[in-house]
């Protein structure tokens, strides 16, 4: 092996690095497998770090999980991000299209995610809180600057709550697509976008 290969090799991460790594390791293995199958040994070993040093950065295996969906969260939040100019009604098929071929890609993770919600876990719950509000704050600017939608913002209060709603709406038709899985990827688009568009009517 040459050198500098060898350096690169032996080059310690760094904190964030190193967060970041496990973090990429955590989201594959929760998208593949049920949260019970995950084991933190797992982590580790694909890793190459011991189990003591994940604990360090992430002291229970639910905090490790809370984590990786923050992290997936943020990452959806900009690979659904509003592209300024671009009419709200041009935009939604696409940004669905990209949300539901996630939520397809994770099921796994976005199941466990939503149940560990709805058990009432606390360090969840915080993610999924942030995790809503950041989601309708993306929604809300992107109708706010759009022509058609941005004057019934201004006018209509009840569009927040409409959003909120619409939000959990798709959590649940995601769910229960994913157990289903009677209809398709574009069926279930059509059917969350015409819900937001009539929501905000």
């Amino acid at each position: 092996m040459p050198a500098n290969q060898g350096e690169r090799a032996r080059r310690r991460l760094s904190t964030g690095e190193r967060r970041e790594q496990l973090l990429s390791v955590g989201a594959r293995l929760f998208s593949e497998s049920p949260y019970d199958e995950v084991w933190i040994e797992q982590v580790a070993e694909i890793a190459g770090v011991s189990r003591g040093l994940l604990y360090h950065y992430f002291p229970t295996k639910r905090d490790f999980f809370a984590a990786v969906v923050e992290r997936e969260s943020e990452r959806m939040l900009r690979m659904t991000a509003a592209v300024p100019g671009v009419p709200v009604r041009e935009q939604l098929g696409a940004g669905l299209d990209t949300y539901l071929g996630y939520v397809r890609a994770h099921a796994h993770g976005f199941r466990a995610f939503h149940r560990a919600d709805a058990a009432g876990d606390r360090a969840v719950r915080r993610v999924y809180q942030r995790a809503l509000a950041a989601q309708e704050k993306q929604i809300l600017a992107a109708l706010a600057a759009d022509p058609e939608f941005g004057p019934v913002l201004e006018t209509s209060p009840q569009v927040r709550l409409a959003v909120r709603g619409w939000l959990a709406f798709t959590t649940a038709v995601c769910l229960e697509w994913l157990r289903e899985g009677e209809l398709s990827q574009e069926q279930v688009r059509d059917l969350c976008a015409r819900a937001l568009l009539g929501a905000i009517a």
